[in-house]
C-alpha cells in the first residue's frame, strides 16, 4: 500500500503508533517498525537522560525508520530536542504547544516534523509552521485531549478541506475497518495508541493492561477539563475527579488532587484506583495483549477484506 504516508516515512503500512506516555518506550518503538508501521517514542514520560537511553536502544534493535513524539510544554522539551539532533532522529512528532517552536530548527537538520492537532486553528498553525504533516486526533483518543471535543469522523474532513499536506487519523481507531473509514473521510494514514497500550511490547503495567482489556462501552471518561482534558477508565481516582468537578471544585484544588506522578503510578506502576489510568474510547474493542505483529497483521487483513468488501458496492 502506497500513500503519501508511507513515502513520506519509507514505511510500509500507514500505520503510526502513538507516543503514549508511560507505554511507548524503545521496546513497542522498535517492533512497531520492525512490523511495517512507524513507531514512536513517547518522551512526555521521560527525563532527557532515559530518552536518549531509548533512542540508542531503539537504532539498535530496528534498522527501520522511527521517531520522537515531544510534547512542547513538557519542561525538558529543549534538552530532547538537543538529544534528538545529537542521535540524528529524523522524524518527530510534537503536541501540546506551539508549532512554531521547534519546526523550522528541526527541518533545517533535515528532520521530518508532524504536529498533532484537534481543531482547526492549530491545524493552520501547523501548516503555516512548515510541518511535513498532521496528526489530526479526535475526541475519542486516550490521554488528553481537544477542548472541543470533536469526534474523528466530524474533525477528518473537516482539516482535510484546509490543509493540503499529509493528514494522519487518530482517535478511536484499533481496527482495519476503522483505518478503512479514517483514510475514506480524506486521511493519509492513521494513528493508533489505546490498541498498543496493549501490545506486549508496551512498557505500560500489567495491571493497566487488565484494565484496558476489561474495559466496556462507557467505561471511559473525559474529565480535569478545567486543567486539560484527558481520557480515563472508571477508578477511584476518577471517582474523586468527578466529585470534585461536581461540588464545583477550583482549578488549583483538581491540581493538588492530581499532584505528581499520579500517571506514572496507574500506567507504569500497575496502581489501577489510586492512579490516572488513560486511555481512549476504544478500549472496549481491545479484549487482550497481542504482540505487535500480531497486531498489524490483524489490521492489515480487516482493511483490506473491507476494501474487497467496499469495492464490490454501487448505489
Amino acid at each position: 500500500m502506497n500513500t503519501t504516508i508511507t513515502s513520506l516515512f519509507n514505511i510500509r503500512y500507514p500505520i503510526i503508533q502513538g507516543g503514549m506516555i508511560w507505554c511507548s518506550g524503545w521496546e513497542l518503538a522498535s517492533a512497531v517498525s520492525n512490523a511495517g508501521g512507524l513507531g514512536l517514542i513517547g518522551t512526555g514520560s521521560m527525563r532527557p537522560e532515559i530518552a536518549e537511553e531509548h533512542i540508542k536502544k531503539c537504532a539498535k534493535a530496528t534498522d527501520k525508520p522511527f521517531g520522537v513524539n515531544i510534547p512542547l510544554l513538557y519542561p525538558h522539551s529543549d534538552e530532547i530536542i538537543s538529544i534528538v539532533l545529537k542521535e540524528k532522529v529524523k522524524i518527530v512528532f510534537t503536541s501540546a504547544g506551539n508549532p512554531k517552536k521547534y519546526t523550522s530548527t528541526l527541518k533545517e537538520n533535515g528532520v521530518t516534523v508532524v504536529h498533532v492537532v484537534a481543531n482547526k486553528k492549530f491545524a493552520m498553525k501547523a501548516a503555516e509552521a512548515g510541518v511535513d504533516a498532521i496528526v489530526a486526533e479526535g475526541f475519542e483518543a486516550g490521554g488528553h485531549n481537544g477542548f472541543e471535543e470533536t469526534t474523528t469522523m466530524v474533525l477528518i474532513p473537516m482539516i482535510r478541506e484546509i490543509i493540503d499536506i499529509p493528514l494522519i487519523a487518530a482517535g478511536g481507531i484499533a481496527s482495519g475497518k476503522a483505518m478503512y473509514a479514517a483514510m475514506a473521510l480524506g486521511a493519509d494514514g492513521v494513528q493508533i495508541g489505546s490498541r498498543f497500550a496493549a501490545a506486549a511490547e508496551s512498557s505500560a503495567h500489567g495491571n493497566f493492561q487488565n484494565e484496558i482489556v476489561k474495559a466496556d462501552d462507557g467505561d471511559t471518561v473525559l474529565a480535569l477539563k478545567q486543567i486539560v482534558p484527558v481520557r480515563l477508565i472508571r477508578n477511584e481516582f476518577l471517582n474523586r475527579v468527578q466529585q470534585l468537578e461536581a461540588q464545583g471544585a477550583a482549578r488549583e484544588e483538581l491540581l493538588q488532587l492530581l499532584g505528581k506522578g499520579r500517571a506514572r503510578k496507574g500506567m507504569f506502576e500497575g496502581d489501577t484506583e489510586a492512579g490516572e489510568l488513560e486511555i481512549g474510547q476504544v478500549a472496549y474493542m481491545i479484549n487482550s495483549v497481542e504482540p505487535v505483529d500480531k497486531i498489524i497483521s490483524d489490521l492489515i487483513r480487516e482493511f483490506n477484506e473491507v476494501s474487497e468488501k467496499m469495492n464490490g458496492w454501487t448505489l
